[in-house]
């Protein structure tokens, strides 16, 4: 499956129980900070567990057009020869990155503070994304862009020929945003502070901490404040990338929904910046156990056993919880269809800029499909039919974003029709093994291309 190209219809037809182990992929966050890292540090950072999709891949090879050396085993196993804070060298053509918006905005932050000029441009999905969130942060340190009006991709960044230390009061919960300022204080003198009013993914922090940075994370009446004294010497790591909970979502939510169903995940990611999702299922009522709860390379692990729950209840979710399942919303609004009664997500504004509104996007499938939907600007409610009781029968439009497309393969598992996606060719950004891995369990997908 390609995510840039020719459409990739996919359908969804009705299945039978699905059983067995799902091997998720590697956790997509983690990955991109791990290249992107490791071309910072000075020596050779080695990377088991990566995530392979498209997003990551991307990343890679703007590393190497920064002066990196990133090469890949045979066995899987990647190694990134680095080049040291603010060593990235100038690329000779535009950064293509495709339909990531966590690695072009990493990127940007990473070479704010180099005296670099760099064009960044994306797909379709890409270049109609918000970049001022970060544009103008990186600007407080001295970088400069010129992108199309509203901020958008193509754009280029003149980086800041002499760096200052910023002090950055995030204005909206976001990982990204956060991680890019963060990432451009490397490079600058002194000391860097972000401050966040919500909490969001703190993968950054406990990775910069691995790599020797010294950065310190302090809880304030102005929120998490999060201290980093820039110029270091990062030191290269071996890292053993988690499996991503965002990706166990959908094998963890078809099997709450799907009747018979007793699916393992093992190895996912249970940090509690990430975990929301599963609080959320566990609170409507699915039976969703962690099994061999450990920690690998200072993040929580866990195998997630999850079988098919009939007895769903509708619950309003905890608004303080959006930062940590932000990207699960719309697979969470299709276990929401097969509950009884409303689901309530409040403080989710967030899902209208991601690579799609995520919100109109998942609220007229849903409608198709003959689920009543209810939204605002900053929340939506969808009004469960209970088990059984979904028609499904509807195509829906996926706007190029992997996540909307997965969700409606899962949907369709257990409605009355079949439900279909028009283009089901961005799965391939974050999990290109979704389509074999969920017949491997006895879902029933197709698709244009085999």
């Amino acid at each position: 499956m390609s995510g840039h190209g020719t459409p990739i219809p996919m359908t969804s037809t009705p299945c039978g129980p699905l059983k067995g182990e799902a091997h998720v992929p590697g956790d997509k966050s983690i990955s991109h900070r791990s290249l992107i890292f490791g071309a910072m540090a000075v020596g050779e950072t080695k990377i088991t567990g990566l995530l392979e999709g498209e997003d990551v891949l991307d990343t890679a090879k703007a590393m190497r057009a920064f002066g990196a050396d990133v090469v890949r085993d045979e066995d899987g196993t990647w190694h990134v020869h680095g080049v040291g804070v603010g060593g990235f060298a100038e690329p000779d053509n535009v950064i293509d990155c495709g339909n990531s918006g966590t690695g072009v905005r990493l990127i940007m932050g990473a070479m704010a503070s180099c005296p670099i000029t760099v064009t960044f441009t994306g797909d379709a999905s890409l270049n109609k994304r918000p970049m001022a969130r970060v544009t103008d942060p990186i600007a407080l340190f001295g970088a400069q862009s010129v992108g199309r009006s509203g901020g958008r991709l193509p754009m280029t960044i003149v980086g800041a020929v002499d760096p200052v230390p910023v002090r950055y009061t995030v204005p909206m919960p976001s990982a990204q945003v956060k991680s890019a300022v963060l990432l451009a204080g490397l490079n600058a003198p002194g000391e860097t502070v972000v401050i966040e009013k919500e909490a969001t993914r703190d993968h950054t922090e406990r990775m910069l901490a691995g790599f020797g940075a010294d950065i310190r994370t302090e809880e304030t009446e102005e929120g998490r404040v999060i201290t980093l004294t820039g110029q270091p010497e990062l030191k290269p790591q071996t890292i053993v990338v988690p499996r991503d909970p965002s990706s166990a979502a959908f094998p963890v939510c078809a099997a709450v929904i799907t009747p018979g169903s007793d699916v393992l995940v093992p190895n996912i990611g249970l940090n509690p910046t990430r975990a929301g999702l599963f609080t959320t299922l566990r609170e409507m009522g699915a039976d969703l156990t962690y099994e061999n709860e450990r920690e690998e390379g200072g993040e929580p692990v866990a195998d997630l056993r999850a079988k098919f729950s009939p007895d769903l209840k509708g619950i309003e979710v905890d608004p303080a919880r959006a930062a940590s399942m932000i990207d699960e919303y719309p697979v969470l609004s299709v276990v929401a269809a097969f509950a009884q009664g409303d689901t309530v997500m409040k403080g989710v504004k967030e899902l209208r800029v991601k690579e799609s509104d995520r919100i109109d996007a998942m609220a007229k499938g849903l409608r198709a499909n003959g689920v009543e939907v209810d939204e605002g600007e900053d929340w939506w409610i969808v009004k469960g039919l209970g088990h059984g009781n979904v028609p499904g029968g509807a195509t829906c439009e996926s706007h190029l974003d992997h996540r909307i497309a997965m969700s409606f393969m899962v949907m369709g598992m257990a409605t009355q029709q079949p439900v279909s996606v028009d283009d089901g060719g961005p799965i391939a950004t974050s999990f290109p093994i979704f389509e074999r891995l969920m017949g491997d369990l006895g879902a029933q997908l197709s698709s244009a291309a085999k």
